[in-house]
């Protein structure tokens, strides 16, 4: 850093109804996978912190669950972690679908933004499936929404955008510590990237014949002691038996493909081979149930 220049730093909230991108958003910003992907709504349970840091700041980017009108335990619980960051952070981040209407959901958050003094940027995310034409008009749109600080287009999915995203948001940091060590690019256990990825796979395969109502809990991970190999037991566990008959698979075919496909993409975070043994278990209604979720937050 040169002499004179004090060193900045601060938060971020990524906030939007489900489906609009947030996650692809924060992967793109973190520059690697931290975050999974699904178009299933309520893919994304944790706060994942993405943490950018340059020669003289350093950007930490919270994600949180699509806001939504809760249905359930499980509801609630995603819309007071939204309400808790919006209030804890530096700067907002308001994703929106240009592809999509200004819906009934993005009208809520937008209420909501008006509880707090938090300044909030939006972001109209999948230009790349836009024409100039509808991204000018879907801008002025948003500017309607909510007195915004600034409204930037991107594509999450491509990389446009990015950079003037990221610079938007420096304007917002304060003179502050390097909160993380340099290398650090989330404060996400192992446990929870491992699970998150796991869940990834079973909602991609499974399609639409499971809803979102998938859990995975790390029972153990374990080094074997001189061998780069690591062991990791893990369970899904489903709301209903025909649930877990799809998840398993006509010869346990289905969870087989979960567990190769969630393999290749844990050995590169874990820097190790991995031998993944899955299982399926059932636990009936367990979005609604308030013990088994909080199994979920501690693991």
């Amino acid at each position: 850093m040169e002499p004179g220049n004090e060193h900045r730093s601060g938060f971020a909230g990524l906030i939007g109804r489900p489906n609009v991108g947030k996650s692809t958003l924060l992967n793109r910003l973190a520059k690697r996978k931290l975050a999974i992907t699904s178009d299933k709504p309520q893919t994304t349970r944790n706060r994942i912190q993405a943490v950018i840091t340059m020669p003289d700041a350093q950007l930490v980017f919270v994600d949180t669950p699509g806001f939504h009108k809760p249905r359930d335990r499980l509801g609630e619980r995603l819309n007071s972690l939204v309400l808790a960051t919006m209030s804890d952070v530096d700067v907002i981040v308001f994703v929106l679908d240009g592809t999509r209407t200004v819906g009934k959901g993005d009208i809520y958050i937008a209420g909501e933004l008006e509880r707090v003094d938090t300044p909030v940027v939006a972001v109209l995310n999948k230009t790349d499936l836009m024409d100039r034409g509808k991204i000018d008009s879907q801008v002025e749109v948003a500017r309607h929404l909510h007195p915004f600080a600034d409204v930037i287009p991107v594509s999450a999915k491509l990389g446009a955008g990015i950079d003037e995203l990221e610079s938007a948001l420096m304007g917002f940091l304060r003179a502050g510590p390097r909160y993380f060590p340099e290398d650090m690019v989330s404060d996400q256990p192992e446990r929870v990237l491992v699970a998150e990825l796991i869940r990834e796979k079973a909602l991609e395969l499974a399609r639409d014949e499971v809803p979102h109502s998938v859990a995975v809990l790390i029972e153990d991970i374990r080094r074997r002691e001189e061998t780069d190999l690591v062991d990791i037991e893990a369970v899904l566990y489903v709301e209903r038996e025909s649930q877990k008959g799809i998840i398993v698979g006509k010869g346990g075919r289905m969870v087989k493909e979960i567990g190769s496909r969630a393999r290749r993409e844990i050995e590169p975070i874990l820097g190790n081979q991995v031998f993944l043994d899955l299982r399926v278990k059932v636990e009936k209604d367990w979005s609604k149930n308030p013990e088994f979720i909080k199994r979920l937050d501690y693991q």
